[in-house]
């Protein structure tokens, strides 16, 4: 990682504290990709929060992302990324990572133990970027 994200917030740190401690550091290593990709497509800052008790970040300030979630589409599944099944996010990584994730419905990217952080990279600053790059799109 380029830099260390910010400290946890109690509620993100206490809803993450529930899943088991694979799940977890995978989780946190995510959230950190998150803060690092929002610095460098100048998406941040970011908020984060809860959204149906699950750790979220939303780019309020800039508008210029999609809100993404950290955690799990079952219970026996892996970490999962969750993007606003309204988005049209999943299916374009489907055909771009589908040898490399495996997707839940238009929701979720499921993370394998270890998933290719290159592309796992490229997938989270699609969602930080998401509106941005679609009202630059109509420009």
């Amino acid at each position: 990682m380029n830099c260390n994200p910010p400290s946890l917030p109690d509620p993100v740190a206490a809803a993450l504290a529930a899943h088991p401690p694979f799940i977890r550091a995978q989780l946190l290593q995510v959230r950190a990709e998150i803060f690092a990709l929002a610095r460098e497509t100048g998406t941040g800052p970011l908020t984060e929060t809860l959204k149906w008790g699950e750790p979220a970040y939303l780019t309020e300030a800039t508008k210029a992302g999609t809100t993404i979630r950290l955690g799990r589409v079952r219970r026996r599944s892996g970490a999962a990324v969750l993007f606003n099944c309204r988005t049209t996010l999943i299916d374009g990584l489907r055909d771009q990572f589908g040898d490399l994730f495996q997707f839940d419905g238009n929701r979720a990217l499921i993370l394998p133990e270890a998933p290719d952080r290159a592309a796992l990279r490229l997938c989270l600053a699609r969602a930080l970027t998401y509106h941005r790059d679609k009202r630059t799109a109509r420009a």
